[in-house]
């Protein structure tokens, strides 16, 4: 994988970078395909993609993944963040050139073999910190990273930390509660 900092959310000039890295890929041929081995929710992926396949396309069209949802397709709304080598990223903004060697995680992936939700999915369903759905998946993936690496995050830690992903229902009150819910239930 490339420099980590170029998965950073937030930062506008990964934009710029993965165009970059995409066109030096390309080589001047877009049809070129490039053999890529992966981990995605623990399991081994092998695959061909071209240079210019986001993470957000190959882990829906490809491994359909669905549940990594497409928004607005420029980093800016959070509804395809999925984990990669632990890390929370905007999979539409990373190459899945990019990603080659690395674990990716997505909302498929947290929920317990037995079918149960997630300590985190389960708190924002009972705190009601959804309506529509649609940011869901990409809010759980965010607040999971958040909780993470602020174990004891306080409600303006929250909402900070949650600041990249939208949600054009709730009003962010009870999606702030769910994630401290939700970090509590998981030993936090």
């Amino acid at each position: 994988m490339h420099n980590e900092q170029e998965l950073r959310c937030g930062d506008s000039s990964v934009y710029d970078r993965r165009d970059a890295l995409a066109s030096d890929a390309i080589g001047g041929d877009e049809k070129m395909t490039h053999k890529i081995q992966l981990q995605v929710n623990g399991r081994a992926v092998s695959a061909e993609v071209s240079a210019t396949t986001l993470l957000s396309t190959f882990l829906r069209e490809e491994l359909r993944l669905t549940g990594t949802h497409i928004g607005c397709d420029t980093a800016q709304c959070g509804a395809c963040t999925v984990h990669v080598n632990g890390r929370a990223v905007k999979s539409c903004n990373v190459l899945a050139l990019q990603a080659a060697g690395s674990e990716v995680t997505t909302i498929e992936g947290v929920t317990p073999d037995d079918g149960t939700l997630h300590p985190m999915q389960e708190a924002f369903r009972a705190c009601h910190g959804l309506q529509c759905g649609y940011c869901t998946p990409g809010m759980v993936m965010s607040a999971l990273d958040l909780v993470a690496h602020h174990p004891h995050a306080t409600e303006a830690q929250i909402r900070s930390g949650l600041d990249g992903n939208f949600c054009r229902c709730t009003g962010y009150q009870n999606i702030v509660k769910a994630v401290a819910q939700g970090a509590k239930a998981m030993g936090l």
